[in-house]
């Protein structure tokens, strides 16, 4: 059965497998991630929107660790790219190499294809490589496709590129272009946990020789028709509208701006963020045991979809004014609670 084929009764049975599957994978990702609930709430919207995700944190804050734990948890490929100052785009992409048939001395291009033929990919800290190789991933994160040497070869859906990267501010990083970031659903900042959380991380993993097995709670056929039903959740146009407002907001040269966005922001987020932002807020709603989207989805999502879209200028900076904190205040005026 093809996803575009599901009728109404096959479609109910999905909507209680997304539920049970929902709970079944955060349960299985607790198994070696304590707290930063929310953080995997987020991966997993992601996911089952089919989108991208920005994995921003402080080394020691079990970034990678949470991907890899999330991909088995979902039963899909994975791969890891660490990436490096040297690396070169065809190190991600594969390339053609030229080989000789010993018996007949004929020449042939093979296509070796590169790490990012996975469902999940890793790309562990994306900042430290230059943006001739960041932008490699472009066309596989938007397309699902690369192409080299002239020849586009796809890349087998679900694909997701789940990119973890340290704050800029830390020695030997590269700001991600602007053209790459607009690509990722969300940016989800990875704190430090609390002590108590902390103190488990610490005895858990200085008293067990062997880590528990995350077992695989769905595969790749299954996600691919959860991404078809989280299409499928309503959204009214009044929802809509205020989706619509609350990134039109962000843009200093929209009449709808506030002083603080006239006065901080450089740049607002794109039509992109609102796509996003609705998508996203479906798959929230749908995972919630809701079958349509409110205020308070929108609400939860803003900033995770919104702050690696807006971009400051030197008078923030000079005040100290944070994008998370000019969002809020875009968020508490177009969603009051």
């Amino acid at each position: 059965m093809t996803v575009s084929a599901i009728n109404a009764p096959d479609a109910r049975q999905l909507v209680d497998r997304f539920g049970t599957t929902f709970t079944a994978i955060r349960g299985e990702v607790r198994k070696l991630i304590v707290g930063q609930d929310e953080v995997v709430e987020q991966l997993l919207i992601t996911l089952l929107v089919g989108g991208h995700c920005l994995i921003t944190g402080l080394p020691g804050t079990a970034k990678t660790l949470l991907v890899r734990t999330l991909a088995s948890a979902l039963g899909l490929s994975f791969k890891r790219i660490q990436f490096t100052p040297d690396l070169m785009p065809t190190d991600i992409t594969g390339t053609d190499i030229l080989e000789e048939d010993q018996a007949s001395g004929k020449r042939t291009w093979t296509f070796v294809p590169g790490p990012l033929f996975a469902h999940v990919l890793l790309a562990d800290e994306i900042n430290r490589t230059p943006p001739k190789t960041q932008s490699a991933l472009l066309e596989a994160m938007q397309e699902l496709s690369v192409t080299v040497r002239g020849n586009t070869r796809r890349i087998d859906a679900p694909f997701f590129v789940l990119a973890t990267q340290n704050p800029i501010e830390l020695e030997g990083t590269y700001p991600l272009p602007e053209a790459q970031l607009d690509r990722f659903l969300f940016n989800v900042v990875l704190d430090y946990l609390n002590a108590d959380d902390e103190l488990k991380v610490v005895s858990d993993n200085t008293s067990r020789v062997d880590p528990p097995v995350v077992n695989a709670c769905t595969d790749a056929a299954e996600i691919l028709k959860f991404q078809w039903l989280v299409r499928q959740v309503p959204m009214s146009d009044e929802i809509g509208r205020k989706a619509v407002a609350l990134v039109r907001a962000t843009r200093p040269t929209d009449p709808s701006a506030g002083e603080d966005v006239k006065k901080y922001a450089r740049y607002g987020a794109s039509i992109r963020a609102t796509q996003f932002l609705a998508l996203a807020a479906k798959s929230r709603a749908l995972s919630l045991g809701r079958y349509h989207v409110t205020e308070e989805d929108l609400r939860a999502l803003a900033l995770p979809v919104l702050r690696h879209r807006v971009l400051t200028n030197y008078q923030a900076e000079s005040d100290g004014v944070t994008v998370d904190a000019m969002l809020a205040g875009v968020v508490n005026s177009v969603l009051p609670v």
